[in-house]
């Protein structure tokens, strides 16, 4: 197929279970690297939290991902879906919404890359942004050749980030400094604390924009969400036991990071493993992120509500490579500004964009009734709603702790829904313009 092809490329290689499940720990996760403001915001509560939270809030969206995969494994996941039961529009809509939360989350990504690599050479933050804009466009040209050599670079990755924890725990739970009584570790802030579990928890829907370049996608994706939501709930778990029983306070740990407590446990080399770790976890979360959000203005491209050069695929590597570049220029823009309140930000764009895919669950129950679907929720209508009703329960109490709090978080809500508004205010103008098609 040629470079300029509109077509559907035909992938030339497909993803299996185990690296299909190391790109979706690196979506949502990428390891206990961002979980730090937890330990200040919860203290000793953190724990119940960590251990409640996740099962309100991913669990369900899991559950509807995999039906909706189930009834549609293609490029272009969530936006297919909301397509098929809402309409363009609200697919338009989605896009959108998905696109808003995660170039803010590629934004952050490569800066915070740079401050794990000040660990080794100091005089690296004096080229933060040099630095920040070579990683961008390496993860971009590792993407362009396909979701083959993202998926091995994700399953060295989580090694990569695995072995230093390993370690951290091993000598952690001997150190003497285990069990040591940790000052102030009451409840600072419940919506702060739900927003920084939610944050590091998102991103499920994301993994299924690339279904189409998955073998045996159905199956494939049920194993490797169920592997991947295993690994993310006990990393949180058994790390954030183990800060919480070292002694250090929740405001020295955020200011200090993942290093420092290795520094106290196992000295310079441990510290210097674990900061090895934070740049594997912040490039392959880059690297995941970039190619699930890369695959949705290609398919929004194929219904011209974006430029149908974004549909180009590469001569040889058969990928978005044209959608892939775009991606990598916006993020280069947004990593040169300062990011305040991500976690609010990002969780209001973000539930937007689930609780559409909610209601397009709803909407396919009832119009394609009898498709099959390998895998469906054992619930009826009364059912689905409670199952809605969890995360958006969780949304609501750390949204109303939050307004009640400081005037920076309330304006954070507002930019989020600013950009939330941004959305049908640019289907007006698209609608207008392609209303006989539309």
């Amino acid at each position: 197929m040629k470079s300029g092809s509109t077509q559907v490329p035909q992938i030339a290689g497909k993803i299996s279970v185990l690296p299909l499940a190391a790109v979706i720990f690196f979506t949502v996760s990428g390891g206990p690297y961002g979980i730090e403001p937890l330990i200040g915001f919860a203290g000793i509560y953190a724990i119940p939290l960590l251990m409640i939270t996740p099962l309100l809030w991913d669990v369900p969206l899991i559950l509807v991902v995999l039906e909706l995969n189930s009834i549609m494994p293609v490029e272009g996941g969530y936006y297919e879906w909301v397509k098929r039961g809402l309409g363009i529009k609200w697919a338009f809509m989605e896009g959108c919404w998905t696109w808003l939360y995660s170039f803010v989350d590629l934004a952050i990504y490569p800066v915070l890359f740079v401050e794990y690599a000040a660990f080794f050479f100091p005089q690296v933050a004096l080229y933060k942004v040099p630095v920040c804009i070579a990683m961008i466009w390496l993860v971009a040209a590792l993407n362009i050749r396909g979701i083959v050599l993202v998926g091995k670079t994700a399953l060295f990755l989580t090694v990569a980030v695995m072995i230093p924890f390993v370690i951290l725990y091993f000598m952690g739970f001997l150190h003497p400094v285990f069990g040591a009584h940790h000052p102030n570790t009451g409840m600072n802030s419940l919506g702060l604390a739900l927003f920084t579990i939610m944050w590091n928890c998102i991103g499920w829907d994301n993994a299924t924009t690339y279904a189409g370049e998955v073998q045996r996608p159905v199956r494939s994706y049920l194993m490797a969400m169920l592997l991947a939501f295993s690994a993310v709930y006990l990393f949180y778990l058994s790390f954030t036991y183990l800060v919480l029983h070292t002694g250090i306070s929740g405001q020295e740990f955020g200011e200090k990071g993942i290093p420092y407590l290795g520094l106290l446990i196992g000295g310079h080399s441990l510290g210097g493993m674990l900061s090895l770790g934070g740049m594997a976890s912040m490039l392959g979360i880059f690297c995941a992120v970039m190619l699930s959000v890369s695959r949705v203005p290609a398919v929004m491209g194929k219904d011209r509500l974006l430029p149908r050069l974004f549909t180009k695929v590469h001569k040889k590597f058969q990928t978005p490579y044209v959608s892939i570049i775009g991606c990598a220029c916006i993020v280069s823009v947004l990593v040169l500004r300062p990011l305040a309140d991500l976690f609010i930000m990002d969780i209001c764009l973000y539930t937007a964009g689930i609780s559409l895919e909610f209601i397009a669950l709803f909407r396919l129950r009832k119009t394609i009734a009898d498709q099959d679907r390998p895998f469906k929720i054992p619930f009826q209508k009364k059912g689905l709603v409670l199952l809605f009703i969890s995360p958006l329960l969780v949304f609501v109490i750390a949204l109303c702790n939050t307004l009640i709090g400081s005037a920076e978080n309330r304006f954070a809500v507002f930019y989020a829904i600013l950009a939330i508004l941004s959305a049908p205010i640019i289907w007006f103008f698209i609608g207008r313009r392609h209303h006989k098609e539309f």
